[in-house]
């Protein structure tokens, strides 16, 4: 896929959304942190059903450490892996507190030491919370970056460097939410909407075709 193409596709993708940004519901750093945390291998509305229990109670590293593994786990226990989850969220919590001063880091670094942090996720508060040029490439952005040729990789890394590298500048804050809603609600995993797809005819998928 050739320059021309891909700034054609972002400029429809802002064109039909001018101020996309993720579908879970938090209303500072701290709460993306651990919503982002919590979604992993569950979906946004779970995640969001969760949350609007928990954050009215506690949505602070100390007031979410106050309750304790058990006391979280009731909130969030319709999560998949809430377990595990309800655990590395503690700990995180422990982290903040001691090492941070309570506050979201803004390095890589250092969101990657937290436990259930991984690159996705430090992505997703780099790009989010503190508005850096980061791409979270989840199931969706691995997907659509293959299937339409944007930026082709055999594994989520080489897809995240192709997207940085490729993205036009001016579309790159954005691109990954245009990206993941692009891939959740058209061009998704086993039917995708091609003959509803505002960019359709910049694609480069083999079989779109069959989808029309």
């Amino acid at each position: 896929m050739n320059k021309q193409k891909r700034i054609e596709i972002f400029t429809r993708l802002r064109d039909a959304n001018p101020n996309p940004t993720t579908e879970l519901n938090y209303s500072s750093p701290f709460e993306l942190l651990i919503a982002v945390i919590l979604s992993a291998q569950a979906t946004d509305v779970g995640v969001n059903k969760a949350t609007d229990r928990l954050f009215p109670v506690a949505n602070t590293p100390e007031a979410i450490l106050a309750l304790g593994v058990d006391g979280l786990k009731e909130y969030i226990k319709t999560i998949g892996l809430f377990n595990s989850k309800a655990e590395n969220v503690i700990k995180t919590c422990r982290i903040l507190i001691e090492k941070h001063g309570s506050q979201v880091p803004e390095s890589r670094e250092d969101l990657e030491a937290l436990p259930g942090v991984g690159r996705k996720t430090a992505n997703v508060v780099l790009n989010t919370a503190f508005g850096h040029m980061a791409m979270a490439v989840d199931t969706h952005i691995f997907r659509v970056s293959n299937r339409t040729g944007i930026a082709p990789g055999k594994n989520v890394l080489e897809v995240e460097q192709r997207l940085m590298r490729l993205v036009p500048k001016e579309f790159l804050l954005d691109a990954h939410h245009w990206l993941i809603l692009h891939g959740r609600y058209t061009c998704t995993a086993r039917k995708p909407r091609c003959g509803a797809c505002i960019i359709e005819d910049l694609c480069e998928f083999r079989q779109k075709r069959d989808y029309l």
